[in-house]
């Protein structure tokens, strides 16, 4: 599956911050900006994956189960 989000990058010092505004509370930081795209992306992927197990607690067992794939 292919997910494509919003990265806005500024330096700040020596370093550069990120975040992405589709995703809020996803930052990433790092002294490259391949480093600090990098770190956002894994913040990304761990609130992603929280929120969908976080969703998915206490949905019924005989409940149709299926991914949807968006483009």
């Amino acid at each position: 599956m292919h997910n494509e989000f919003t990265a806005i990058i500024e330096r700040d010092g020596d370093w550069y911050i990120a975040y992405c505004p589709e995703i809020p509370g996803a930052n990433g930081q790092g002294r490259t900006i391949e480093e600090c795209r990098k770190s956002l992306a894994a913040a990304i992927e761990l609130i992603l994956e929280d929120r969908r197990e976080d969703a998915l607690r206490g949905v019924p067992a005989e409940a149709i189960r299926e991914s949807v794939v968006v483009p």
